[in-house]
């Protein structure tokens, strides 16, 4: 009887949570997963809304609650229990649907999925995991069984549908938005002032929480990045003590050295460590969503290199973490950080940041000029302070409406 009650208290919070959850906002992800598969991933930055998706679904789709369990891997009960006997425990008593929170908080969460999804025929699962999470071919083979998306942060176009404004613009594709990008945004602008939005957004509106958090926003930021090193990266790469001490100084040494590519050897040096494990900090880091490493050509992660630039993932974090803030920098990073969520973004010869091997663009204030890029071919400049471009002078804002 004491089993079967400390189970039922998992249940008792999974029904808290989902009824405090709120569906009057939705995230771009919600509408792209194909909930009837029976293995799905979801994979994001700490922050992102992740768990709040997984709650609406569960709220909105299931009308009798006793058939799902939602549970977080961080919850103490599982300090003296194994998931499988939650898992045995739900699917005898009916359960048809399980949706584990914060999965990279087990030492072999890529077995255990497998098992469970062979063991279990009937039941579909759903977890949620850190954007470091790597597919290990060799650790259970996941990858002919599940479907994994990515939740990225806040697109400027979400924000102003959190903010109240603009909620029936939707998603626009890069090539339709260089060619129309005049008539949306006299769309746009007839409605809203849309500057005032988007210098708020850089600041605090890429991580969902802004809603909650108001002024106290920066400090909950510096805690998820406090989280996501020391918390999230040892749990999955089981790295030292040390090295999050050095993972999280080589972070704040490059917020003060960023856009421009530091000169590793020397940071390397800062941080008494040599140029192999300096590069494996530096790749945790871009997957733990707090750094955006370009390069001329895409990266081989078997083989790590140095980057050829080096940026801060998103602008809140600039904000939060810096201080002394670059707007030229600020723009550049909202620029990439936008870009990359649904195209491929390299670092040009010539230019700012080169877009599907096709579109180069450079990125400035409303005063720039086509002088860097002038004679490229499908060359763009992307230019703050500005309501509506002309031609190929494209508004900075704009480009935060593609997902």
């Amino acid at each position: 009887m004491e089993e079967e009650y400390t189970i039922e208290s998992l249940y008792r919070v999974f029904n808290r949570k989902v009824d405090a959850v709120s569906s009057n906002l939705h995230r771009y992800l919600f509408y792209k997963i194909n909930w009837d598969n029976r293995l799905i991933g979801i994979k994001g930055g700490r922050g992102t809304g992740k768990t709040t998706l997984l709650l609406q679904h569960i709220k909105e789709d299931f009308a009798d609650r006793s058939k799902v369990l939602y549970v977080s891997l961080d919850n103490l009960w599982f300090e003296t229990h194994p998931l499988i006997e939650l898992v045995e425990y739900h699917y005898t008593h009916g359960g048809t649907h399980l949706f584990l929170d914060e999965i990279h908080r087990h030492p072999h969460w890529q077995t255990l999925l497998k098992n469970i999804y062979d063991d279990f025929p009937d039941l579909h699962i759903v977890y949620t995991g850190s954007s470091m999470l790597q597919i290990d071919a060799n650790e259970g083979d996941l990858s002919r069984r599940q479907v994994v998306y990515t939740l990225h942060g806040l697109s400027f176009r979400e924000f102003l549908a959190f903010e109240g404004v603009c909620a029936d613009e939707s998603p626009i594709s890069l090539d339709t938005l260089l060619v129309q990008h005049a008539g949306m945004a006299s769309r746009i602008t007839s409605k809203i002032k849309v500057l005032p939005y988007f210098e708020r957004y850089l600041k605090h509106g890429y991580y969902p929480f802004y809603k909650e958090e108001g002024d106290g926003f920066s400090f909950r930021l510096q805690e998820v990045v406090r989280q996501i090193i020391e918390s999230d990266l040892p749990a999955v790469d089981n790295v030292s003590l040390s090295t999050i001490r050095k993972t999280r100084k080589m972070l704040m040494i490059l917020v003060e050295r960023v856009p421009q590519t530091p000169k590793m050897a020397e940071v390397y040096g800062e941080l008494e460590t040599n140029r192999e494990n300096g590069l494996k900090m530096l790749y945790s880091l871009e997957r733990g969503g707090l750094l955006a490493l370009l390069t001329h050509e895409i990266k081989n992660f078997r083989s790590l290199s140095r980057p050829d630039k080096i940026y801060l993932d998103n602008p809140n974090l600039m904000y939060a973490l810096s201080t002394k803030i670059n707007i030229g920098t600020v723009r550049e990073i909202f620029f990439h950080n936008q870009l990359a969520a649904t195209e491929e973004v390299l670092l040009p010869l010539k230019g700012d940041f080169m877009v599907n091997r096709k579109y180069l663009f450079e990125v400035g204030g409303k005063n720039k000029t086509f002088d860097q890029i002038k004679d490229e071919p499908n060359s763009y400049l992307a230019v703050d302070d500005t309501e509506v471009g002309h031609n190929n002078r494209i508004p900075l804002w704009q480009f935060g409406f593609l997902y």
